[in-house]
This record gives structure tokens, sequence and C-alpha cells, in this order.
């Protein structure tokens, strides 16, 4: 080889930056260059997009072990092993179908915790008003209420499929910013619609559910993914829904680094088989929360995380047309 003969290197790096096409998947190396979701482009400018990924580094609602503030940035260095191909077992890359770009963290002042509900609801119906599906990075689990606040504007009640071990709807006085009561609020207020809602993997015991309908990890893992995915479907149906996926679903030894990791969770295996059974249903937006970097190990929370966030992606782009020759 020539010392001219650069064939053998990538002709693009810092494709955060340098990407021309919104569609497609390009190769960069996966150790270097500036890090975007996916090696999505990074900008405000909304035109034209479909989904934007958009970090939430939010942290003061957690009850247990901190950290999940670090998470967006985790789970988009993570990403850039993903972003070289598309996600296995779909038949499609839904970077292709789908103008996703890296909206870039929310900023918010930490100094001010009760305003930071309404800048998140604020920050996410300017998406929301320009008809682009967020998708966001946590953050603790709390980030989700403002999200549903800003959407439900728009489409009225949501369906929410929550990913958890933890059903969050614990009674609570309104105001309070708690990770674990922020689906009794949503309830409460209207903001989702209970009766085409499903909580999924819960391992700790709520007596009420406020008219969710919960499966628990016991039901799940004695009747099985597709018995799991058949639930979903027939509750949520063809309404307008929100996935939101606690890595705390998964085990700990799947997903250590996490704020309140409860035991007898789920493999990674079968959280993406979960999610690509919603495949088709009229997703409007999704978040993936609770990661914790400083209680990761080897990183194996965040590439979870970030494998998830990929697959949400493929199930959003399952209703859309190939983009690709744009």
């Amino acid at each position: 080889m020539s010392g001219n003969d650069k064939s053998h290197f990538p002709s693009r790096t810092d494709l955060a930056f340098t990407r021309e096409s919104p569609y497609g998947t390009l190769s960069e190396p996966t150790y270097s260059g500036a890090l975007s979701f996916l090696r999505r482009k990074y900008t405000k400018d909304l035109q034209g997009v479909d989904v934007a990924v958009v970090g939430i580094p939010f942290d003061l609602a957690t009850t247990n072990r901190p950290g999940t503030r670090f998470g967006p940035r985790a789970m988009r260095q993570a990403s850039a092993s993903l972003a070289w191909c598309r996600p296995y077992s779909w038949d499609f890359d839904p970077l292709d179908r789908l103008h996703v770009i890296d909206y870039g963290d929310l900023y918010f002042d930490h100094g001010r915790p009760h305003e930071i509900p309404e800048v998140i609801r604020t920050r996410m119906a300017t998406l929301v008003d320009a008809n682009v599906l967020p998708l966001s990075p946590g953050g603790d689990h709390f980030v989700t209420y403002p999200i549903l606040q800003a959407l439900a504007a728009k489409h009225g009640p949501i369906s929410l499929i929550h990913f958890d071990a933890h059903s969050d709807t614990w009674e609570d006085e309104d105001g309070r910013i708690d990770h674990g009561t922020m689906f009794f609020h949503a309830a409460k207020q209207g903001i989702v619609d209970v009766s085409r809602s499903i909580q999924l993997g819960m391992r700790t015991f709520n007596p009420e559910t406020h008219g969710y309908e919960v499966r628990h990890a016991n039901w799940m893992h004695a009747n099985g993914v597709h018995a799991t995915i058949a639930a979903i479907r027939e509750r949520v149906g063809t309404h307008p829904c929100y996935v939101s996926f606690d890595v705390d679903f998964l085990d700990p030894a799947y997903a250590p680094g996490t704020g309140t990791p409860v035991v007898g969770g789920f493999s990674t295996q079968n959280a993406l088989r979960l999610i690509r059974g919603l495949a088709g249903l009229n997703v409007i937006g999704a978040d993936v929360v609770e990661v914790s970097p400083p209680y990761d190990v080897g990183d194996i929370t965040a590439l979870a995380a970030a494998s998830v966030a990929h697959e949400l992606l493929a199930v959003i782009a399952s209703r859309y047309p190939d983009r690709s020759a744009r």
C-alpha cells in the first residue's frame, strides 16, 4: 500500500458534525470521534426530523443510589459500538427510515430543583409541537413525568408501556419530585389512560394498581415472552403509546449500574425480544432511564440501555418507509 493510498481508512470521522445525509449507517472508529447517540448529527434544527434523542441528566429525585445524571453520556458512548450496523434481528435499518438527530442534553439549574419539571416539560413541548418524537436517555425515572405532560397536551391521555422492577405508583402529595410516585400522579391527573396502559416486570409489591394492568415478574417468567407481548398489544391496541424502560427491569447480573437494583429480573435477550414485539404499535415517544455509571461494571449497563434504545428506534421505524435513497 502506498503512502497516499487511503482506501483502508474511513473517509469520514466526527460524524456528529460532518454527516451529510441524515439517513443511513456509516462506519466510524468506535474508540474515537465526537460522541453522539449512534453517531447521529448534533443539531437543534428540527426541520424534517422524525426522532430527536434528548438526554436528561437529572438524578435529584432518586431515593437510593444517585449517579444517573451521567446516564446520557454513558449511553452515547456505549452506542458508538452499535452505530456501524443495523440492530440484530431486524430486516431493515431504522436509520434508513428515520431522520434521527442528537438534540444534546437539556439544561436546567440544579440549584432550583422545583423549576426543573417545568423546564423539561417546556423543552419537550417544543419537540412535540414540531411533530418530532422524543427518545430520551435519562436520568432518573422522574423525567418521564414532564415528558408525558408535554405529549398529553397534544395527544390527550396516553397509553403507557412501562418496563420496571418497581411500579412507581406510590401515593404522594402533589408537588413532590420523586422517582417512585410519578405514575401515580400521571394516573390521578389523567395524563395517562390507565385503562390502556400496562406495567411489566414488577418485583416489588404495591397493593394499589391505580387502574394500570400489572404483569409482575413471576407471571412473565412463568408465561414467557410471547404471552407478555400479546398482553401488551391487547391492552394498548392502536392508541398512542409511550414506552418507558427503567434499566432495573433487567436483573442486576445484566445491569448492575443502576440506583435501585432488584434481583429476579430479566436477561438482555428477553428484554430485546419484548421490545421487538412492540413493532407496529403507535409509539409517540420513549425513554431509557436509571443508568448510573458509577455502579456499572465494564459498561454493561450502559451498553444494555443503548441497545434497548436502538431497538426502540427500530420499533418506531417499523411504521415508516425506507428513505435511504434520499
